[in-house]
This record gives C-alpha cells, sequence and structure tokens, in this order.
C-alpha cells in the first residue's frame, strides 16, 4: 500500500531527527580539530597585487629607513652648540657653507664651527651638523650668511637613520593583512613582492525548489534567492574566494553531482538550505557518501541557527547553512568565519573598543585641530592609549596605529590621564594579548616570534628602560625590557625594581666601539684605549645614545665628564649609530656586536650587559604571560637567539 506525500513527510521526520545537539564551543572545536593543524598553502604576489591578502612568512627590514639622518623641514643644517645663546635680543650670526642640500644630495662639505648649509626637507644631513633650524626663523645677512635668533636643541627637526624602520627589525608578522599603509612600509624598504596566504577558492550552493535568482520572474510561492549573494559576498569579505555556482533544485542526483563538482574544483563548500531534515532537505544525507569523516555537528544550541550542519570531507570543510537569510548570516558570522580566516590565514576578527585613557601628556599646536594616532593597550582600569612618537614622516606610526584621536584648536596639549575617544581604522582591531613598553632589541622578535605564529597578539613600544619602568609601575605593560648599570652595585637591573615587580633574565649581549674598518685610529685597540684615542683627536667625531638609554650610561662611564665633538648627536637606536659610523657622518660610537656585524663595521667589545625583563608581578598569571616566559626559555628561542649573536641567560 503506497503512502500519501503527508505520511511520507511524517515518516521521513520520524526515522531522521536532530543528532545530538551540541553548545557552540564544542560544536566549532570538534570542527577545528578535524580541520586542523594543516598548512596554508603560499603564493608570491606583486605589492600591488597582494592588497587584503595574508602574509605567509614574517618580514624584517631589509635596511634602515630613513637610511640615513635626514631633515624633516626646509633651513639650515647647524650645529647646535652655536646657537645655545641665541634670541631675539641675541642673534647669532653663521657663514653659510657653498653647497645646498636637497634631496638625493650627498653632502659634501663638513658643518664647521660659526657655519650652516641650505637644507631642503629630506635632505641627508652633513657631517657636523647636529640639528636644522627653519628658514622661517633665520633672516638673510648677505649672501652668505644668516642671523637666527632662537636656539635649537640637539635632533632638532632631524629624522635618524632607522628612527623610522630599523634595519633588522620585525617589520611584518605571519598573518598581517596587506593593506596600504603595510605596501607603504614593504615599498618604503624596497620590497617589490611578498609571499602571502592562497585565498580559499569557495563554492556556493543554494538549495530548494522555491529559488529564483535576482532578476527573474517571480512564480507564486517561489523566493528570491538572498542567501547565494549573501554568502558570496561574506566569504569576500573574510579572506576567501567566492565561486557561486547557483541554485540546485531538490534533486538528490543533481545536488550530489554540484556538490561533487565543487569539492573537486575548490578548497570549501557552503551550501544553505536542506539541514531541518524534511523530506526535501536533501544535502546533509548526501555528505556521507563524499568523504570522510562526514558530518561533524548536525544542530548546534544556537538561536537563530539551530539546524547548522558541519562536516569535513576527505579534509575539506562542508558547511550547511540554515535556509533562513537571518539565521544563515548569525551562524556564518559566529561559526564559520572563524574557519574560514583560519584558512585563509587571517588573524582572528575582533572588535576594539573605542574609549582609551592617555598616560601621558601629548602637546599640541594652539590653533589647528590635531589627529594624535595611537596604539591600544589594556591597563589596570580599562584601555589605554599610548600616542604614536616617531614622527609625521614615519611609515609605522600609521601602518602600527590601531586609531587616533582628536585634540581641539583651541587646545595646547592633552593632560596624562584624559579618556579620550578613539576612532579606529579598523573594525578588526585587536587589543593586544601581551604588551611590552621599554627597550628594543632584535632579539625580542625572535622570542615574541612564538607567540606570533600562535595567534597571539603582541604589541612591543619601545621607549627605552627608564620609559619601560615607568609604564610597569603604572600596570601598562606585562614585561618592560630593561638593561640598566648601577654603579654603586656594580650590577644590572635588579637595584631598579620597586615592589610589585620581579626581574625574568633575559639575554646578554655585547656592547662596544664601533668604528669603520679603515680607521686606523681604532686598530688594535681596547674600549677604553679606543676612547682615550678619539678624545684626543679633535677631528674624530663621535654619535651618541638618547637620555634613558642603558647604552647611554655605558657611555658616559667611558667619556667621564668628556663631551667631544659629536656627544650631542643622540639617536635612539643602535641601528641609527652604526648608520652614522658607516656613513661617515661619525667615527665612532657604541652599539651591540649584531648590529655592527650586520652594518659590516669594526667592533671592540667593552662589556657583556643583561638585557632582562621587569615583570608586572599582578599580570603574571595571564596566559600571553605565561606564554611568553615559555617561549623565553625554549630552544627553539635559545637557539636562534645564539644565531642571531646574543647569550641566553
Amino acid at each position: 500500500m503506497s503512502m500519501n506525500p503527508q505520511s511520507q513527510i511524517r515518516s521521513a521526520l520520524e526515522q531522521e531527527q536532530f543528532l545530538k545537539i551540541l553548545s557552540r564551543e564544542e560544536a566549532l572545536a570538534r570542527f577545528e580539530a578535524a580541520l586542523f593543524p594543516r598548512a596554508v598553502p603560499s603564493e608570491m604576489r606583486k605589492l600591488g597585487e597582494a592588497l587584503g591578502m595574508a602574509l605567509a612568512v614574517d618580514i624584517t627590514a631589509p635596511i634602515d629607513v630613513p637610511p640615513f639622518d635626514r631633515s624633516n623641514v626646509d633651513g639650515f643644517a647647524v650645529r647646535s652648540a652655536d646657537l645655545a645663546a641665541a634670541g631675539e635680543g641675541t642673534p647669532r650670526r653663521l657663514t653659510l657653507n657653498g653647497e645646498t642640500i636637497h634631496c638625493g644630495t650627498a653632502p659634501r662639505m663638513q658643518v664647521a664651527a660659526g657655519t650652516a648649509t641650505p637644507i631642503a626637507t629630506g635632505g641627508p644631513l652633513p657631517r657636523g651638523a647636529d640639528a636644522v633650524v627653519m628658514v622661517e626663523h633665520t633672516h638673510s645677512a648677505g649672501l652668505d650668511a644668516i642671523d637666527v635668533r632662537r636656539a635649537v636643541s640637539p635632533g632638532q627637526f632631524v629624522s635618524y637613520a632607522g628612527s623610522d624602520i630599523a634595519r633588522g627589525e620585525a617589520l611584518l608578522r605571519t598573518g598581517t593583512i596587506i593593506g596600504s599603509r603595510e605596501i607603504g612600509m614593504l615599498a618604503a624598504c624596497g620590497v617589490a613582492g611578498v609571499t602571502v596566504a592562497r585565498r580559499p577558492r569557495v563554492a556556493v550552493i543554494s538549495t530548494g525548489d522555491e529559488l529564483v535568482q535576482p532578476g527573474g520572474a517571480l512564480p507564486p510561492a517561489a523566493i528570491y534567492d538572498t542567501n547565494g549573494a549573501i554568502v558570496t559576498a561574506a566569504i569576500d569579505e573574510n579572506g576567501g574566494e567566492a565561486v557561486f555556482l547557483g541554485a540546485i533544485p531538490d534533486d538528490e542526483a543533481k545536488l550530489e553531482s554540484a556538490m561533487r563538482r565543487a569539492l573537486a574544483e575548490s578548497d570549501m563548500l557552503v551550501l544553505s538550505g536542506g539541514t531541518s531534515k524534511g523530506a526535501g532537505d536533501l544535502s546533509h544525507r548526501i555528505i556521507g557518501r563524499l568523504g570522510q569523516p562526514g558530518i561533524i555537528a548536525h544542530g548546534v544550541a544556537l538561536k537563530p541557527g539551530k539546524p547548522l550542519c558541519l562536516a569535513v570531507c576527505d579534509g575539506k570543510p562542508v558547511v550547511i547553512l540554515p535556509g533562513f537569510p537571518t539565521s544563515a548570516m548569525f551562524t556564518f558570522h559566529d561559526m564559520i568565519v572563524p574557519v574560514l580566516r583560519k584558512l585563509a590565514g587571517l588573524p582572528p576578527r575582533s572588535d576594539a573598543k573605542v574609549n582609551a585613557t592617555v598616560p601621558v601628556r601629548i602637546a599640541s599646536e594652539l590653533g589647528r585641530t590635531e589627529f594624535v594616532m595611537v596604539s591600544l593597550v589594556e591597563g589596570r582600569d580599562g584601555l589605554i592609549a599610548y600616542p604614536s612618537g616617531k614622527g609625521s614622516g614615519a611609515i609605522t606610526s600609521f601602518a602600527q596605529a590601531d586609531g587616533f584621536l582628536r585634540i581641539d584648536a583651541l587646545a595646547d596639549q592633552m593632560p596624562a590621564g584624559t579618556e579620550a575617544e578613539v576612532t579606529l581604522f579598523t573594525p578588526h582591531v585587536r587589543v593586544p594579548d601581551l604588551v611590552i613598553v621599554g627597550s628594543h632589541c632584535t632579539g625580542l622578535d625572535l622570542v615574541t616570534a612564538q607567540l606570533a605564529h600562535a595567534g597571539l597578539a603582541v604589541r612591543s613600544i619601545a621607549v627605552g628602560s627608564l620609559g619601560g619602568l615607568a609604564a610597569a609601575k603604572r600596570g601598562e605593560c606585562d614585561l618592560a625590557p630593561i638593561h640598566l648599570f648601577d654603579d654603586k652595585s656594580e650590577t644590572y637591573n635588579s637595584p631598579y625594581l620597586v615592589e610589585g615587580l620581579e626581574l625574568v633574565p633575559g639575554w646578554r649581549r655585547m656592547q662596544g666601539i664601533v668604528f669603520r674598518t679603515d680607521d686606523r685610529r681604532f686598530k688594535g685597540l681596547g674600549a677604553k684605549e679606543a676612547v682615550a684615542a678619539a678624545l684626543a683627536d679633535p677631528a674624530c667625531i663621535m654619535v651618541n645614545r638618547n637620555q634613558g638609554a642603558g647604552t647611554r650610561i655605558l657611555i658616559d662611564r667611558l667619556l667621564g665628564g668628556a663631551r667631544p665633538e659629536g656627544y650631542w648627536n643622540q639617536p635612539r637606536s643602535h641601528n641609527a649609530v652604526a648608520a652614522a659610523v658607516a656613513q661617515h657622518r661619525a667615527d665612532w660610537g657604541m652599539t651591540i656586536a649584531p648590529v655592527a656585524q650586520a652594518a659590516g663595521l669594526g667592533f671592540i667589545p667593552f662589556a657583556e650587559e643583561h638585557y632582562d625583563f621587569a615583570l608586572v608581578t599582578a599580570r603574571k598569571d595571564r596566559p600571553a604571560v605565561q606564554a611568553f616566559l615559555d617561549a623565553l626559555g625554549s630552544n627553539e628561542a635559545h637557539a636562534a637567539l645564539e644565531r642571531a649573536g646574543f647569550r641566553p641567560a
């Protein structure tokens, strides 16, 4: 006896009920466990073709940016000491040198005492000069001289070599999405192409007899296929390359043929409809014939979205979304986007907060509305917005910032402690899991690489050892890298700790005198003898380090009370010191051995300093901090540090 259609439907529903309903977390965990770990396929793309794609490898900077000390304004390259007493009532007259330095013009003449050289914005700073005075702050005193009526400080209007990007530093990490800002960083370093994660090809199929494609005539009881268009766009938005194969009617043979073809030609298959196990819902029944292990979850405790079906067929994910558009998109963004982005090599999506506290005073100019780029970190009482401090010409100020805040034209500052509204650059900004504030070292990138590869977001802000300690005391970071020598105890770092901070040993790095290998003045000498020889030669110019740097403390110990030529040239990085010596703007300075070796310079060892970490005890148990401590003690990190010229503690 044959059954009528209603009896067939009732029988089918009685025989095929939902499998066990899983929680969202369990369903997603099972789905990911069946798919990962797996290698993300990669391909080489030219910069212009990599927009929106994810990096498949870490990229380190091949050069310093800028590659030389350069002027930030149109004006005159000067010696700041010549203008120390300059003022409105006491102008200082400087004789002009017989050259003008334009962009792309290498300086030929040294700026001697009492002289100045005209220089354009972006022009290389000449030997002897340590600052630039703006042309607006000078008055012509004939054809060959100028009067200056205001003093300048060392380094004023100067961007030092490597102050934006230092050679050898981690430029971009695996998983970074390439946008216009990242392309600017790469182009500035001369990188023409990058290895990126290949976008997964995702086939999209809508199912149902009732579906009509937009633009077609709508017969009775039919509806337009909304899901096809929505799902296709959502896949493209989240790193996939969607291929819409149309709507397939409820014909088991036709649907199975389309699904097999889709899996053969694509990396992933997403269907909508056919999950509720009615008599016409065929998709889930076909999956069992397409490959192992088959269905992972069918029925998830979501509202909307309970009928969601997750499967893996011979290594390829298959997703059947509910037919109702609202349910389909809710489950897609909540459950499928994390997997799709992982397949595409993209970081997880995350919402960022928009209210943050500014920890330091930000000076501003009256009469101009100012937008200050900031990096977001988690503090004791919420988000902290650290202003970018590399200057308006720095590419990384824009690329590494999470957003910007606004200072009104009527304000001359934003006081420390201000709660400000931060406008985000992207909706996918992720508050970092680990915050490191203090002295930067290329060895730090070698340790944090493990965390980045594990999906943890690490924010490293270089403010020097003393600045890092201050941030740690305020609870604005997890760790502060420091290398500070205490003269009284003749030990590193421990004497600088206060209650609430504890020392984590890092690695040892050799500090020493750097010089050009053809400079006979330093041949065969020890560090103290080399400095003595430099001090005895008035023509021997040094390059110093910024106040607050551990290296500066070592230099001052060697110099005693001496202030030789170049003392007030104070770049903020080891790379800038090496660049100054290599490019003949200085004859000697102090840096670490790996930087000297990379620059091809001579090196005289002076002291093995301790690069350690001041750990905020209250944040010690955070998962990201524990991950960092594990990475720091790992054999992988030790081997990488040793290859780079460091000695793990």
